[in-house]
């Protein structure tokens, strides 16, 4: 009998998230919670990536940055990059493409010369409406397998998840 393509799926250890082996601990991937975030953040990301650039031209950090600044009108860049979660330079990069587009306008911020306001043009509205309806449908088929109140739960588990950032990224 000849031996298996596939690798064999080692016992899942119940209550640790690390298994021992012969050079040491490894992380066990069924249970190691961050592990899961990114797994999930990453496919989520590329596929919506390769969606909404396919069907709206936009890429996913460009969406991320409309759908603030629909939000969000005149905000400056620094806190897209609070929120989002991204350096100043891959936010001035997507801003950049997104006025040349005619997506979003940037202006001197009218309460402070030192910063700018950044807002949806029309066209950029337009195109946030298109991709949000897209967004939405995505989230519904996504979440399709919870019931209500399980939805209901993982969105306050994420909530509290998130606030608690601080607690290994060493920021408030």
């Amino acid at each position: 009998m000849s031996p298996s393509p596939l690798p064999r799926k080692p016992r899942r250890p119940k209550p640790a998230e690390f298994v021992a082996a012969d050079d040491g601990p490894l992380l066990d991937l069924d249970r190691y919670v961050p592990a899961f975030i990114t797994f999930i953040a990453n496919k989520l990301s590329n596929s919506a990536t390769v969606f909404y650039q396919r069907n709206f031209g936009v890429n996913i950090t460009e969406w991320r940055i409309m759908s603030l600044l629909a939000i969000e009108p005149g905000i400056p860049a620094s806190r897209i990059c609070n929120v989002i979660g991204f350096d100043k330079g891959p936010v001035s990069r997507n801003l950049s493409m997104l006025q040349k587009r005619g997506l979003v306008v940037i202006r001197t911020a009218p309460d402070d010369g030192r910063t700018h306001a950044i807002s949806l043009t029309a066209r950029g509205r337009a195109v946030h409406d298109k991709v949000y309806a897209a967004a939405i449908e995505r989230e519904r088929r996504l979440l399709s397998c919870l019931k209500k109140d399980e939805r209901e739960v993982l969105i306050d588990m994420l909530r509290r998840l998130h606030e608690n950032l601080g607690a290994v990224t060493g920021q408030s």
